[in-house]
């Protein structure tokens, strides 16, 4: 579900959407602040940001993403809310409030039809969840509130997990694409909603 973007005042002077919430998750963007936070291995001030704690290998898992992403944002503000998100979870036992992964697009909607392309990621000791299928569903049905049905996702043939969850959705490949960090990738894509489908 999809909520409204309104201006929270910080050092960058930007507009920080509101997180998306689903049933067991809420999808909390990685404002710039907490990016370059992340860059300078201040994890402290990165979990204020997103408020939840966040695990301690974020700079090596997420910094290469995060250099990618904060030139985006100051290159283009407005594409913040396109970009990368925390998935963070409460324990209702103990009330900590965690990162479990990420979720995100590359960058805003282009093309003809205009498209995204979606990656995500889950932490390992929470794998085999649902959490991936949880989030990514919620970021196509926020994209497909802005007019945008067509996607698009990259993943390694040897990535089971990762195949399995874009498969949920439609995914289909279309191509390979080679990456210089990843190596050889699937191309795949997907209209959403799929026939019979309804956006949440």
């Amino acid at each position: 579900m999809m909520r409204s973007m309104l201006p929270i005042a910080d050092d960058d002077d930007l507009l920080t959407p509101l997180p998306i919430v689903t049933p067991r998750l809420e999808l909390t963007t990685f404002t710039l602040r907490a990016m370059r936070a992340t860059l300078g291995a201040d994890l402290a001030t990165a979990a204020r940001e997103i408020d939840a704690e966040v695990p301690a290998d974020l700079r090596e898992r997420l910094g290469e993403l995060f250099e990618m992403r904060s030139i985006q944002v100051l290159t283009d503000p407005s594409s913040l809310a396109w970009l990368a998100r925390a998935m963070v979870m409460l324990d209702p036992a103990t009330g900590r409030r965690r990162m479990v992964g990420s979720v995100g697009f590359h960058a805003p909607p282009s093309g003809e039809p205009p498209h995204v392309e979606v990656g995500y990621h889950v932490e390992p000791e929470f794998r085999r969840r649902g959490l991936a299928t949880e989030a990514v569903r919620a970021m196509l049905d926020w994209a497909a509130g802005q007019g945008i049905h067509r996607f698009r996702a990259t993943v390694a043939p040897t990535n089971a997990a990762s195949m399995a969850t874009a498969a949920r959705f439609g995914f289909q490949q279309v191509g390979l694409h080679w990456d210089e960090i990843d190596g050889e990738e699937l191309v795949l894509e997907a209209e959403w909603p799929a026939p019979g489908e309804e956006p949440a």
